[in-house]
């Protein structure tokens, strides 16, 4: 069987801009990759209704996921409902355990925007929930015991909500995926003319390439990249369990300006 990677996010097109690529380079090594947004994009529009939307934008995310081979994963609620509540809570932990993922890659804390902030928050919970054989959850599904790592991806807006960059802890290479990575975006049709009104962003496919960029620069490496930070191992996996980096290799590399950032000297 093969190992699983599980891309959780919050809207559609979420992955696409953040995260596809390391995805994508997880498929080519060999993982079985599966794509979920918890929030279906019910906002993301001021052309249709909430119900013409919703359809439409499941219909792109479908469409950008099996493009690929990927495995897609319906949504849990409007945008703007991401709320870290007990209902979304077990209503992923299933979802969670039936993929039995060795890698979630999602949202960080440090996201400028509450619904990714809260994305990532359900993610690590269920995460963390997946062997708990008393968690509530809105449907069976077999607790598992496997250890999975937690990756964070970079914020949107490059910065936290304060303004401050964000570090990556680990840069993946994606140079080789850019062209799917727009290809998967551009399925996003419905957004091009919603996001250049309400966020300005104008051509939003050069904005994600830009982006790609951005990190490949910081990296030092690669010409476009995607950031990742990993999250605390305790609860989740042994302290040295790093399979993004081991199923990368060459591809992927440790920061080791954030790495340095770790370091805390206890007094004596």
């Amino acid at each position: 069987m093969s190992k699983r990677a599980f891309a959780i996010a919050c809207h559609p097109d979420d992955i696409e801009f953040g995260m596809a690529g390391t995805l994508l380079k997880l498929k080519k090594a060999g993982y079985e990759v599966h794509y979920m947004n918890i929030a279906n994009g019910s906002m993301g529009t001021n052309c249709y209704t909430r119900d013409e939307i919703v359809r439409i934008r499941r219909e792109e995310a479908k469409t950008s996921a099996e493009s690929q081979g990927i495995i897609f994963h319906e949504s849990l609620c409007d945008d703007l409902e991401v709320f870290y509540c007990k209902e979304l809570f077990r209503a992923l932990v299933p979802v969670v355990r039936e993929v039995d993922p060795e890698i979630i890659l999602t949202h960080g804390p440090y996201d400028y925007m509450e619904d990714h902030v809260n994305a990532g928050r359900l993610a690590v919970t269920a995460a963390f929930c997946r062997g708990m054989t008393n968690c509530p959850v809105t449907r069976p599904a077999k607790a598992v015991d496997t250890q999975v790592a937690v990756y964070h991806s970079m914020p949107h807006s490059i910065t936290d909500a304060l303004r401050r960059p964000v570090i990556p802890g680990m840069f993946v290479d994606i140079a080789d995926q850019i062209e799917i990575k727009k290809s998967m975006l551009a399925c996003h049709k419905s957004q091009k003319e919603w996001l250049d009104v309400s966020q300005g962003m104008d051509a939003y496919l050069d904005d994600m390439v830009y982006r790609a960029e951005y990190f490949g620069k910081m990296s030092g490496r690669y010409r476009y990249a995607e950031g990742w930070i990993r999250h605390n191992a305790a609860g989740f996996c042994a302290d040295d369990f790093n399979p993004l980096l081991d199923a990368l290799k060459e591809d992927a590399f440790i920061n080791p300006r954030f790495e340095e950032s770790l370091k805390v000297e206890f007094p004596a």
